[in-house]
């Protein structure tokens, strides 16, 4: 699988939020994917004390959600750890990940935000602009924004709201449990994100793709 665009990647916080800024404006935050056969989660562990990044890739078919194919990808980890930076820290090993892949995902969902970020510009618009990939952010925790409460039942959801702008969605996966926090990555829009985080979902709060990732990121 290959990349899009190529990506000097940064060493200080300057130069990260620079590229961020530049890159923020070309994110497509409308539907432009055409069929979906396969979906791919990916998720990050680190070993060694952190001086390692584990990147790990899983696609699925869809929409049975069988795994299709798996890769894993260590490098040295190389830029710190920075809430509103971690694609920098993240991505180069996701990426890596994903060129091991025979099969090129449809679509990617990310454990991480999308446009729910300070900048409009979170891990999953990063991978999706550089791979040219439908994505979706999917996070277990918010990262900025307000929202109203959500509703109980499975599917219900409320808008997450910064400065006056709608960048994502609180989505209850699961009655009864916590939510999750939808962002668009790019060439989706947010009702698409939300009905494609729905139907990843079976019994748990979190996706098959983003479960899938964490077991191969976690492994020891």
């Amino acid at each position: 699988m290959k990349t899009h665009r190529t990506q000097a990647w940064p060493t200080g916080i300057a130069e990260a939020r620079a590229i961020q800024e530049s890159l923020r404006g070309k994110v497509i935050a409308r539907d432009r994917l055409g069929k979906i056969g396969t979906v791919a989660g990916v998720d990050v562990g680190f070993e060694k004390h952190g001086t390692v990044t584990r990147a790990a890739v899983v696609v699925l078919d869809f929409p049975g959600l069988a795994p299709v194919e798996q890769a894993v990808a260590r490098q040295p980890t190389r830029f710190p750890y920075v809430p509103g930076y971690l694609s920098f820290r993240e991505a180069p090993a996701v990426l890596a990940a994903l060129k091991k892949l025979r099969t090129r995902p449809d679509l990617l969902l990310c454990d991480g935000q999308g446009l729910a970020h300070p900048r409009r510009f979170g891990l999953a618009c990063h991978l999706g602009l550089l791979l040219d990939i439908p994505s979706i952010g999917v996070a277990k925790s918010r990262l900025i924004g307000v929202h109203a409460e959500v509703p109980e039942p499975k599917g219900g959801w409320t808008a997450l709201e910064d400065d006056g702008q709608v960048i994502g969605a609180v989505l209850r996966t699961r009655a009864g449990v916590k939510p999750v926090y939808v962002s668009v990555g790019h060439r989706v829009s947010l009702a698409t994100a939300i009905d494609y985080v729905m139907r990843c979902t079976t019994r748990y709060r979190l996706p098959e793709t983003t479960r899938h990732a964490h077991r191969l990121a976690s492994a020891v």
